[in-house]
């Protein structure tokens, strides 16, 4: 199991546009991947769940992912995050 905190950089922060995108980019893996936020913990692969987060550009999150691809999956979740 992979732990990190990430500072959200996606300029509209986690809008329905980019919630989607992320979403996507999660459900690639097998690996479990959650977003923790204010002891609010949520599945990463769950547009609804994600959207219940109301994330914002600069707000650190705690992303975690736990399987097989757990590296490749943090990889490009933080990739996602921090870029775009």
């Amino acid at each position: 199991m992979i732990k990190k905190p990430i500072t959200i950089q996606i300029p509209s922060g986690l809008e329905a546009r980019p919630v989607a995108l992320l979403v996507q980019v999660a459900s690639q893996y097998e690996s479990q991947i959650h977003v923790e936020v204010e002891g609010k913990r949520v599945n990463a692969k769950s547009i609804m769940g994600m959207m219940t987060l109301g994330l914002e550009t600069g707000e650190k999150v705690m992303v975690e992912a736990n399987g097989t691809d757990e590296e490749d999956a943090m990889n490009d979740i933080e990739k996602y995050l921090s870029t775009h």
